[in-house]
């Protein structure tokens, strides 16, 4: 095969198969060349993929040497799609009852959710991370963006139990901004004791629903890694009831008489 398209090759299984390690003899075997050629064909791609701000390639030596690809892009990458969604919920159409923010239209665009989930990726890149937990329904596809990049499967908590998913835990909780006792349940057979876990969320207000989730997975002895919601509420910090975590906008103020949106940065660019 020509080196050129060994590259091409290269390229794209490591972009289907991210955080994936895989040893050398597999490459040199499927694209039946030397391990010298396969090793200078992997500087290219390195180098490609770390001017091109979308990531590196981790290579290991010794006798389980191999290569696995890790999606990162680079802050000033993030902040120009981050400042593009910003414009985007600045628009006062977007203003709801409640405070709250149309953006059905945003998780509904599969691009956009796309970058979403290589931004919190890239956030969370150095992290050890088993699985992806979210809750219904707004989160879900935000979760499966962030696993696609991160190579984890996603296991959503839901509202009420499924009988098409066994026995599940439940827990009650209080949610943080109606403060209402809400209850929340996840099958016993979707995640594994002990399991590393990245939640995310599509908005938070005070935390409640992600309080929940955490209390939840204590059920499962599972360790939360990192947390990260797409939108957060800046008007009840008084209120909030988690601090460590990672968001992509700040929404400060919403003046449903002057219809006008405050939207800034989130924490991700600290």
């Amino acid at each position: 095969m020509k080196r050129s398209n060994r590259l091409v090759a290269l390229t794209n299984f490591f972009l289907e198969n991210p955080r994936t390690h895989t040893q050398f003899p597999y490459f040199v075997s499927q694209l039946a060349t030397t391990k010298a050629s396969i090793s200078e064909d992997m500087d290219i791609i390195d180098a490609v993929f770390r001017s091109e701000g979308i990531g590196y390639l981790q290579r290991t030596t010794g006798a389980g040497g191999g290569v696995k690809f890790i999606p990162a892009c680079v802050d000033e990458k993030n902040k120009c799609f981050v400042e593009a969604l910003r414009q985007k919920l600045k628009d006062p159409v977007r203003i709801l009852p409640g405070g709250y923010l149309y953006m059905s239209d945003l998780l509904g665009d599969p691009k956009t959710v796309r970058e979403i989930g290589r931004v919190f990726a890239s956030t969370f890149a150095k992290k050890n991370i088993d699985v992806v937990v979210t809750v219904a329904t707004k989160g879900i596809p935000l979760a499966y963006a962030v696993a696609s990049f991160l190579n984890v499967p996603v296991v959503i908590v839901r509202r009420d139990p499924k009988v098409t998913e066994g026995s599940s835990v439940s827990i009650n909780y209080v949610s943080g901004s109606s403060r209402k006792i809400q209850t929340m349940v996840l099958p016993k057979r979707s995640l594994s004791e002990g399991a590393k876990v990245c939640i995310i969320d599509d908005f938070m207000k005070a935390g409640g629903t992600i309080t929940g989730m955490i209390n939840l997975l204590e059920e499962f002895h599972a360790t939360v890694q990192a947390i990260g919601v797409l939108a957060e509420a800046d008007d009840e910090e008084e209120e909030r009831v988690i601090n460590d975590y990672t968001s992509l906008i700040k929404i400060s103020n919403v003046d449903m008489k002057k219809k006008a949106i405050d939207v800034h940065f989130g924490n991700f660019i600290q």
